[in-house]
């Protein structure tokens, strides 16, 4: 029962720690972010082995404070690029730069499959590839070689709207109800319109026109259809 206790509150202390930290930290990780996620675990895993609970508890705070305090200072310009590693660039108007590679050591055949990855398979067709501070690559394509925009063709195109969830695995998301002014009632109407049960849905969106989008979990069969074709054995 002990060991249950101390490890649940490890686990909640990090959590806890994490989120004060703020999602930063565990999202596109810069060198200070990974050292303080290493030591931070090291901190708050000590006391599942020890007993001494509440001096690992303190310095994981300690240390968290240090973290905020580095993040703040990072907001500084100066002291952005003593603290961020400069971005490193990989290709330039369409010729590699083989001193970036270098220096990132990247040999070539992990540089043209970061490109095929992001969709690019000439070199030619790139204005600039750069490695970021985060280690992710960025690439901006020649204007040639860019998707045609709307702009381009003088088309006029209406806002981009994002379909908002009003159930999710068959559970209702009552905030995004409250958003939109309706309420549970509205909701179990328009269900039953369609016949549909709350707990078989997978998702329902509510739509810019009004509407409600429905899928369930049922999947129609498309038996012999070369279009609907699955990998794998379950057709």
């Amino acid at each position: 029962m002990e060991t249950f206790y101390r490890t649940f509150l490890v686990f909640a202390v990090g959590y806890l720690f994490l989120r004060i930290t703020g999602k930063k930290a565990v999202a596109q990780m810069h060198t200070f972010d990974l050292l303080y996620i290493l030591i931070l675990t090291n901190i708050i895993s000590t006391p599942v082995e020890v007993t001494n609970m509440g001096k690992a508890i303190t310095y994981a705070g300690i240390t968290v404070i240090l973290y905020k305090i580095f993040i703040r200072l990072s907001l500084h310009n100066k002291l952005r690029w003593m603290l961020y590693e400069s971005p490193t660039v990989l290709i330039h108007n369409g010729d590699i730069d083989r001193k970036g590679l270098k220096k990132v050591r990247m040999p070539m055949n992990e540089l043209l499959s970061h490109l095929r990855v992001k969709g690019y398979t000439d070199i030619q067709s790139i204005s600039i590839a750069v490695m970021e501070a985060t280690g992710s690559i960025s690439v901006i394509p020649k204007s040639d070689y860019r998707p045609v925009q709307p702009k381009d063709l003088n088309l006029h195109v209406k806002k981009e709207y994002i379909p908002i969830p009003l159930i999710l695995d068959g559970q209702v998301v009552y905030h995004n109800l409250k958003y939109l002014q309706l309420d549970h009632s509205w909701l179990i109407g328009e269900l039953e319109k369609r016949g549909e049960k709350i707990e078989e849905i997978t998702l329902a969106t509510y739509q810019d026109d009004g509407q409600l989008f429905i899928d369930n979990n049922e999947i129609s069969g498309h038996q012999s259809d070369l279009y609907y074709y699955k990998p794998g054995r379950d057709n």
